[in-house]
């Protein structure tokens, strides 16, 4: 049974800039320009929090003439969301299994 998050993707969700970004790509695809105005963010840092949710695997690139489109990767979020269910699902049986103190 799996009953560990992947952290890596927890992490780059774990910021309040990215998590605005996830939530914006879940309803379009949309370039750089789109979320400097939607988000407010200066174009450097959020070309920083794009770089670190690529790595993270939570968004792809699409190159369109001279802008960058961004997706979200919506397996990713399914897969995260899979892992939270498991790991609830252990903690349900949690309270039935009491280590003994030595």
């Amino acid at each position: 049974m799996l009953t560990s998050v992947d952290a890596h993707v927890v992490r780059a969700l774990g910021d309040p800039l990215r998590l605005k970004i996830v939530t914006l790509l879940a309803r379009e695809t949309l370039c750089t320009t789109h979320l400097v105005e939607e988000t407010g963010a200066r174009q450097t840092n959020l070309s920083n929090h794009l770089k670190v949710l690529r790595e993270a695997g939570v968004v792809d690139t699409e190159p369109c003439g001279r802008f960058t489109y961004y997706k979200l990767r919506s397996e990713v979020l399914a897969g995260l969301s899979e892992q939270f269910a498991a790991l609830a699902d252990s903690a349900r049986t949690a309270g039935e299994n009491k280590r003994a103190c030595p």
